[in-house]
């Protein structure tokens, strides 16, 4: 229904490769797999580690030292039976490349990423690159130097009638009983039922010059016959070839995609940032900067200075912004791992289709908002214990994750927003404490069509109570919420108020919503007025 019947087509003849199986890289191979591309091949020999735990939802206990591409292939083919999931046992050789329409990449060293950004601009293949560090990521973009955006927004075409065209060099149209025509310059129209000036019916697509909202310009009319009356302007989608730089020059020359104004001056601290990070690591054995260590994160900011005094585009670099950055560079957060995951598939989608205008070079991205204010905590106090949740606690800390593990919880809705929510909250350790609890409520059923973005449910549970269903496939994520969850089959409203009564909300820390029911929505919002608890609307 978004893509389209032509977009789908081409998504069924792209192979894609997915680089590095951690959370980020299974979050990214889910969500191309639930599209519905013609096959997914995965690449990470490397042992799994407790640490993956941290936001890898298809890994287990019982996985640690197994190949983490081999144990995630399996599952992740349970997600859609059209899309073959494979292993790539052989090394990333240009030849290999080759073979792909999209490379996405997520955990690999700097030198390696660009090697294989190398192969993959010489052979025409379409490359993207990703991390996640705590609270701060970035996705990048190289699909050639002529990539070609068959529609660049998936928008309907504007359509309107004429109420005149002018006869002269501008060739002024306006639009009837000033009806708004929605035009952007750089645009083109064709026409139909035009009196008069028959010569633009059907005619070749004509550049527009907006003039006002209710008038635009078509260029040269002169030559044209007179207009009578009437006639009907459509726009026509016309492809635009952008180019992009290579991912060895976009370092050096790196163009920003803003994803917050009030940051202006953060992505280019970022990028420099970052790319101390993978020269810390290549100098340490591949270590990155160990969890609040203050003689590490002092090293990071020296080379980011360093990497600074040598760039041509130097910027001002503010000291505390990278000591975060390298304070959380082991940290591994579900939320932010869910946020570049989708981000990044939808990027996957745009390579193989052509449909929406992708991002060009980088996007840099931080959530420095969810640290508590004046928080600093002890390196103690946030460095790893063997845990499933270090990855978490390296930013948070530990006093914090006790919090979460006790916390008490009503999600209302179990569908595409409903398992996204209970997956990360199976993920970060919610009610995995001894006062913990996650009431889930939905009424509806499973049913086929929900399959192919409710990643928690299978062909075999159409049917069945989807609170429930979800609740069992987290368990199995995480079993530190064994018992943790109660599911209901009551909908929220004015009839349910003896099942959700007074001691239900007193016991509850806060209330999610994922609710498609606009009257459910507004019905919630007063509940948790009334009662004053929190309520996370989406």
């Amino acid at each position: 229904y978004v893509l389209g019947v032509e977009a789908m087509k081409k998504m069924s003849t792209s192979n894609v490769l997915i680089v590095g199986l951690k959370g980020l890289g299974c979050e990214i191979a889910k969500n191309v797999v639930l599209a519905g591309v013609k096959s997914v091949t995965l690449y990470d020999p490397s042992p799994v580690a407790i640490s993956d735990l941290s936001s890898q939802f298809f890994l287990h206990q019982e996985d640690v030292g197994k190949p983490r591409a081999k144990v995630s292939a399996p599952r992740l083919a349970e997600l859609n039976q059209y899309v073959p999931v494979s292993v790539l046992d052989q090394e990333l050789t240009p030849e290999v490349i080759a073979t792909f329409k999209c490379v996405v990449v997520t955990d690999l060293p700097q030198q390696q990423k660009l090697e294989i950004s190398e192969a993959a601009r010489q052979h025409n293949v379409c490359f993207i690159s990703t991390e996640t560090r705590g609270l701060f990521g970035y996705a990048f973009n190289d699909f050639g130097s002529e990539f070609l955006v068959i529609d660049p927004t998936g928008e309907e075409p504007l359509s309107g009638m004429v109420a005149s065209i002018d006869q002269g060099q501008e060739g002024i149209v306006t639009c009837l009983d000033e009806t708004r025509h929605g035009l952007e310059d750089g645009q083109f129209v064709t026409f139909s039922e035009v009196q008069g000036m028959t010569e633009l019916n059907e005619c070749e697509p004509r550049k527009v010059k907006v003039l006002g909202p209710y008038s635009f310009s078509i260029g040269d009319t002169s030559s044209l016959s007179a207009h009578k009356r009437g006639g009907l302007f459509k726009q026509v989608k016309m492809p635009v070839t952008q180019n992009f730089k290579s991912f060895k020059e976009a370092l050096e020359t790196p163009e920003f995609f803003f994803s917050d104004f009030a940051k202006f001056d953060r992505p280019a601290q970022l990028h420099v940032g970052f790319q101390a990070l993978h020269a810390f690591a290549a100098a340490n054995d591949g270590r990155m900067p160990r969890v609040g260590n203050d003689e590490d994160a002092n090293e990071v900011i020296r080379l980011a200075n360093e990497i600074n005094d040598a760039w041509s585009q130097k910027t001002e670099l503010d000291d505390k912004l990278l000591k975060q950055l390298a304070y959380q560079a082991t940290g591994d957060l579900s939320p932010m791992v869910a946020v570049f995951g989708g981000l990044v598939a939808q990027e996957v989608l745009k390579a193989c289709t052509g449909k929406f205008t992708p991002i060009n070079n980088f996007m840099y991205f931080d959530a420095l908002e969810c640290l508590p204010v004046d928080f600093e905590p002890s390196e103690a106090d946030l460095k790893p214990e063997g845990s499933r949740y270090d990855g978490q606690v390296a930013v948070f800390g530990r006093a914090f994750q006790e919090k979460l593990a006790n916390y008490r919880g009503f999600l209302v809705g179990s569908g595409a927003i409903g398992c996204e929510m209970l997956k990360n909250w199976a993920m970060m350790g919610i009610a995995s404490g001894e006062n913990g609890v996650i009431h889930v409520t939905d009424m509806d059923t499973i049913e086929k069509s929900n399959l192919n973005r409710q990643f928690l449910f299978r062909p075999a549970d159409v049917g069945q109570l989807k609170s429930e269903t979800a609740a069992r496939a987290v368990v199995k994520m995480n079993p530190d919420i064994t018992g943790k969850i109660v599911t209901h089959q009551e909908r929220v409203g004015p009839e349910t108020e003896s099942v959700y009564d007074d001691d239900f909300y007193e016991h509850l820390d806060g209330v999610t919503n994922a609710l498609d029911n606009v009257e459910a929505r507004k019905y919630m919002d007063k509940r948790c007025l009334f009662y004053r608890k929190p309520l996370l609307e989406s």
